[in-house]
């Protein structure tokens, strides 16, 4: 059964900043009392944790000597070069779980390091949420032409800049309202379009794109980025980075589209956005990868169980 923390979190959008920044105080204890009496009641086999920022070392060993294994799983990192606050509960606690999921090298690294089980998963979509239009979706429909939705993390606005104003690319970028704050500032007055972008008006918006760019968080230490899965997942034109991440899990030019430099995504864009039946069969090919190489959460949450289940009998 889930166990819902959205519950716990202030009303106000600045004391729910503050307890993400600083996860200490009555909103915490709550949490961790309540978690607690949960696992009491329910006598659950397996607690899995998605990004566990809220629970004490208490907590852990309480669940531990209830008899319950306890599984570590964290999209983000705190570990890597970012420095990303909000990280205070869980350096405590990180090496109490009795398994980690390793969704990047680095990950792997570490938890070796520290002797702790692992296994390696990936970054994974959700089918109820990603998937592709309807079979008679066209060009008609996209009025996005080189379409970027995100963060605004690293280089991507000087390479998105530099897209838009030295090479006259047709951009358009969704994403949080700190673009705003993105020099130079035409990226958001002349080429930014809606906030943030979730759920289903995130799919949307990539069906509505001709080719969806992807890029990938090296301060996060990141092998790929999420989006590409997700792109892929819509049946969207995806053109992300070249990496090796990225090499490995799609086939170049028939499953997706690699650039390495602001050069080759504009060679790519020009060469690209004439030709939508390309456009199309790499779309095609690249959704029928991520359905059957099981890049879907389901796939990867089962095979976390079925490690689990070899472990523990």
């Amino acid at each position: 059964m889930p166990f819902d923390l959205t519950k716990y979190w202030p009303t106000s959008r600045y004391l729910h900043a503050l307890t993400l920044r600083v996860p200490v105080g009555p909103i915490i204890y709550r949490i961790n009392r309540d978690l607690l009496r949960v696992v009491q009641e329910f006598k659950p086999d397996v607690v899995f944790f998605d990004r566990p920022t809220q629970f004490t070392k208490a907590t852990l060993f309480a669940i531990k000597q209830a008899g319950a294994t306890t599984v570590y799983y964290n999209q983000d990192n705190p570990f890597g070069p970012r420095n990303d606050p909000g990280w205070y509960q869980l350096y405590k606690v990180v090496r109490l779980f009795d398994l980690h999921c390793a969704l990047r090298s680095t990950d792997v690294i570490r938890f070796q390091q520290w002797g702790l089980e692992w296994m390696r998963t990936m970054f994974s979509f959700e089918p109820s949420i990603h998937f592709p239009p309807l079979p008679a979706w066209s060009d008609r429909e996209r009025d996005r032409q080189v379409s970027y939705i995100g963060h605004h993390h690293e280089d991507r606005p000087a390479f998105l800049g530099s897209l838009a104003m030295d090479h006259n690319l047709p951009i358009t970028i969704s994403g949080s309202p700190t673009w705003r704050k993105v020099k130079p500032s035409e990226l958001f007055i002349r080429w930014f379009r809606y906030g943030p972008l979730i759920d289903n008006r995130y799919r949307e918006e990539i069906w509505k794109s001709k080719i969806n760019l992807s890029f990938v968080t090296h301060l996060n230490e990141d092998d790929i980025a999420h989006k590409s899965i997700e792109i892929a997942a819509c049946q969207g034109f995806l053109l992300a980075l070249r990496c090796e991440g990225h090499q490995a899990i799609f086939e170049e030019d028939k499953e997706a589209v690699f650039f390495s430099s602001v050069e080759e995504c504009v060679d790519k864009c020009r060469f690209y956005l004439p030709r939508p039946d390309l456009r199309d069969a790499i779309a095609r090919r690249g959704r029928e990868r991520v359905v059957r190489s099981g890049y879907d959460n389901d796939t990867q949450l089962a095979r976390i169980l079925h490690h689990l289940d070899g472990a523990l009998t």
